[in-house]
């Protein structure tokens, strides 16, 4: 997660502690996948709150991936031995060809007929723990309002779990050439405003530290700010990074829009939240590829008056966002 503000010397002491309250996730060595299909596992996360696990280090082009979606859906991308190993209802993955290398595996954990004793669960049970045990490292992350009962160190403390928190870094960019936006102009017009796509090759650049100054002599880039621009003396600019969940992203944009509350000097700031290359679903449960690339982002763009523009970016394999 990026975020940029334009002409901002001083961050809002409640912006801060947004930011310093982005929330913790973890670290579960070797858990074996049939865990997280148990229904005390299903009890006392899933149905009380929002559970998020992602396999880690593992490739979603070569290696058995695995995601547990907020809404309570276990996806495996699964290569053709596992698939046939496992014996469980999938579907070919979209984007392994005319002859299926890869399967799909979704388990609704909080499926009316997935309760303890139910055949759908004990056949998903046997398949994951006898007939073809996965193991994998997750990223886990857990939301809930105010509900009591277990943690998720306190359910895996049999396990390796180690708590992580997320990596920040500030940084004040001096003299920066930005864009002229006008909200309501998303293509843009010679010498008033730049349009969408200018804004967000511009960002990219900025995120990236590129610099902007098309000098010839450059071996890595002759890019230059797009015109109509203007220098603004200070930006800010904030990265964040880790396993941050979306409930947290949605309380930094309701900050980030309070920003304009009182008067400021930036017209407009960008909120860039990339997601993970290897995961194996990208928007909501479509499919995620990887071909040369496993692009997967979204940008907000916010005025002074609270329009906003929404970018989204996917690489090659991947369905077009909703």
């Amino acid at each position: 997660v990026s975020f940029l503000i334009p002409e901002c010397a001083l961050l809002p002491e409640v912006l801060k502690s947004t930011i310093a309250d982005i929330g913790e996730y973890y670290l579960v060595r070797n858990l074996s996948i049939h865990e997280l299909v148990a229904h005390e596992f299903i009890d006392a996360f899933v149905k009380k709150g929002s559970c998020y696990a992602l396999t880690y280090n593992t490739k979603i082009d070569q290696d058995n991936t695995a995601a547990l979606l907020p809404n309570g859906k276990l996806i495996l991308s699964v290569d053709k031995d596992t698939y046939e190993e496992l014996g469980l209802q999938g579907r070919p993955s979209r984007y392994s060809g005319k002859k299926a290398m890869r399967y799909i595996i979704t388990i609704d954990l909080t499926d009316a007929g997935f309760h303890p004793e139910s055949k759908k669960h004990n056949r998903v049970l046997w398949a994951l723990k006898e007939k073809k045990p996965l193991e994998f490292d997750f990223l886990l992350a857990w939301y809930n309002t105010g509900a009591e009962g277990s943690t998720l160190m306190s359910y895996f403390s049999k396990n390796q779990i180690q708590t992580l928190k997320p990596k920040i870094t500030f940084s004040t960019l001096r003299d920066l050439q930005c864009p002229v936006l006008q909200s309501n102009d998303l293509q843009g017009k010679p010498e008033e405003s730049c349009s969408t796509e200018e804004l967000f090759e511009w960002l990219g650049a900025v995120l990236n530290q590129v610099s902007l100054d098309n000098n010839s002599s450059s071996f890595l880039s002759t890019y230059c700010c797009p015109e109509p621009n203007t220098v603004v003396e200070k930006a800010f600019l904030c990265t964040i990074t880790g396993f941050i969940i979306p409930e947290k992203i949605i309380q930094l944009l309701e900050q980030l829009c309070c920003y304009f509350g009182e008067p400021k000097l930036a017209y407009w700031l960008t909120l860039t939240v990339h997601g993970f290359a290897d995961s194996p679903v990208s928007w909501r449960e479509s499919e995620h590829g990887f071909h040369k690339g496993g692009e997967n982002l979204y940008n907000f763009v916010i005025f002074r008056n609270l329009d906003y523009w929404l970018q989204m970016a996917v690489g090659t394999h991947d369905d077009c966002p909703p």
